[in-house]
């Protein structure tokens, strides 16, 4: 156990891509925690999924010890944080842990519209900012430019802003000295009742739940029987300890510090992300205040290839929960593709991540339907309900009024390209409420649109269509009314299920001829004709046709009548017909991924 008064608490945060990982790699550098031979770029992104994108998805946490100027020995707590708009609750959670921030800004592209959001996260749980900006050393680095933007635009003290750069080691002593000059020692007396928050878990298949913890009050120590607040669940702590890369076991954790503790959980669903952990036998009397509630704002059904192994993909799924909080999912069941589970994401990325860890980290062949938002229905009566599956989409003849969630979307953007940026919003159907130049060369634009518009290739087309300068951020600010219809895909006239989508009215066309096309690559041509259709209600508004494969019955018929071979051509016809009503159209993994994959070729 450490002096409280001697331990930093912090958290690195900024925009996607300006260099929170490179900057803890740094820190972990002079803490000299790992062999100099095994260290490697992005240390703390652990997954490949991490490495591949280049991206940061999960908070880490790392304890370092570091000797100051003033000749005392420091403890440093460092939660790295995503950037990514999709997981702003992985930052939330790492800053209601620490005391203090270091908010990155990137010299060459200045404040972005994520910095913001975070810094205001921030500001909230009552952090002591350090400005920091990173990647002087660039060739693109307008130093000055940064530091106006930090002090015009965050409302921080620019000129007391740290110049470092990451990559190259650059100021990295005097940043460290700002941490422990800048950032308060953590409150909190060790002989009090014990309240520990879980900021993480992950789990482990032969010591059960590992659970992250920062302590605010009190002591626990291996042998003390603990209770989780929430849950009411009892346990003996078996182990505690440190992370430095590793779990490093000590004797207990006591008020103001950061690790990690094991008591055989076993039941997953016990440990609960923002749950406060207290001794059995001298408890807290009320809890410590959570994180923010995660709403999420994108849906799709998830479904083993294999119906078989469905519990083993609800065990994973279970798993994959306990270091994703913010994922939410229930039990969900298809005519076409059997049981399954709805599950809730924050984004498309997110569902991306999940899906991609399902496959890779659990072993997983999985199918997973079109991605959905929450609609609000109205009947004649006045009654309202919320849908987020085409499944539970009632008769459109008791609708009154159907509403779409609604997002503003403020995107930060160069000036050359504030033209194709406002075509695309206004293409999704965006409302553009606010225009506002930051400075002479960035101008902030500001859109109301539907958020269901967002879903699939806007952040892509975004960055392509502003060569990567412009960033995004959005806030779901209410429902609105919209002209919503169920789009139905039939093969031989039956519905398939899982490929139904609810869509707005003026692009249903357009959705229902893209999958109809896709599905005619996708399926194997049969013995019989395959009519692939789009409808709405009754309404076919889409057609394509899988030509069937024939064999050719004309061969050995060298001479003749040519009734001989009419009456041959008929006979094969009957047949294909016959085959045709007793035959099914099997929908391969293939076929589902075509329609589902996002769809480049869009211009809906």
């Amino acid at each position: 156990m450490y002096d409280r008064t001697k331990i930093r608490n912090f958290c690195i945060i900024a925009h996607i891509d300006h260099g929170k990982s490179t900057l803890a790699d740094r820190f972990i550098e002079r803490a000299r925690i790992i062999d100099q031979r095994k260290m490697q770029d992005q240390i703390l992104d652990s997954m490949d999924i991490e490495r591949e994108r280049g991206i940061t998805i999960k908070s880490q946490a790392v304890t370092l010890h570091y000797t100051a100027r003033d000749g005392n020995d420091y403890v440093l707590n460092l939660v790295d944080t995503p950037g990514h708009v999709d997981f702003s609750y992985e930052v939330s959670r790492a800053i209601s842990s620490c005391e203090g921030a270091v908010l990155l800004v990137d010299a060459t592209q200045g404040v972005e519209a994520q910095t913001v959001s975070n810094m205001y996260m921030a500001l909230e749980h009552n952090l002591e900012i350090v400005p920091v900006i990173n990647k002087i050393d660039m060739p693109a680095a307008n130093i000055e430019e940064a530091r106006h933007q930090i002090t015009n635009e965050l409302g921080l003290d620019g000129d007391t802003a740290l110049c470092v750069s990451g990559k190259m080691g650059i100021g990295i002593d005097d940043l460290l000295e700002a941490i422990v000059e800048r950032i308060p020692a953590p409150q909190g007396q060790p002989d009090a009742p014990a309240r520990a928050l879980i900021f993480d878990s992950h789990y482990d298949p032969y010591r059960g739940v590992i659970v992250h913890i920062r302590m605010f009050e009190g002591t626990l120590k291996p042998g003390t029987k603990l209770k989780l607040m929430n849950s009411g669940a009892e346990y003996e702590i078996e182990e505690t300890g440190y992370f430095k890369l590793n779990l490093e076991k000590n004797d207990g954790l006591t008020a103001g510090e950061v690790g990690y503790m094991i008591a055989g959980i076993k039941n997953i669903s016990d440990v609960r992300v923002g749950d406060t952990i207290t001794t059995a036998d001298n408890p807290a009397q009320e809890p410590l205040p959570g994180f923010k509630e995660v709403k999420p704002v994108v849906f799709s059904s998830v479904y083993p290839i294999d119906a078989a192994e469905y519990e083993e993909l609800k065990a994973a799924i279970e798993k994959l929960k306990l270091n994703d909080a913010s994922l939410i999912y229930e039990k969900d069941s298809s005519a076409a593709l059997g049981f399954g589970f709805r599950c809730g994401f924050l984004g498309m990325l997110h569902l991306e991540v999940f899906q991609e860890r399902l496959e890779r980290e659990y072993d997983q062949a999985i199918i997973m339907t079109a991605p959905s938002v929450q609609y609000r229905l109205t009947n004649k009566k006045g009654e309202t309900w919320i849908i987020d599956n085409p499944a539970d989409y009632p008769d459109p003849s008791i609708i009154e009024a159907a509403e779409e969630p609604y997002i503003k979307a403020q995107i930060i953007t160069p000036v050359p390209y504030i033209g194709n940026l406002i075509t695309l919003c206004v293409n999704k159907r965006g409302v553009q409420t606010s225009f506002l130049h930051l400075d002479e060369k960035r101008v902030e634009l500001v859109f109301e649109m539907p958020l269901a518009e967002v879903l699939f290739d806007f952040y892509d087309k975004l960055k392509s269509t502003s060569r990567g300068y412009a960033s995004f951020d959005y806030d779901i600010i209410g429902y609105r009314p919209t002209q919503l219809v169920k789009l139905d895909i039939l093969l031989n006239g039956k519905p398939v299920d899982a490929l139904a989508q609810l869509v707005f009215k003026d692009n249903a066309y357009e959705r229902g001829r893209i999958v109809c096309e896709r599905l005619q690559k996708s399926i194997p041509r049969q013995q019989f004709k395959i009519a692939i259709q789009a409808a709405i209600g009754g309404t076919i508004i889409a057609r394509e046709t899988v030509n069937p494969v024939r064999k050719d019955v004309l061969a050995k018929c060298y001479g003749g009548d040519i009734t001989r071979k009419r009456k041959l051509l008929e006979k094969q016809k009957e047949g294909k017909k016959r085959m045709k009503m007793i035959g099914d159209v099997e929908l391969d993994q293939e076929a589902f991924m075509a329609v589902l994959r996002e769809r480049e070729d869009d211009n809906d």
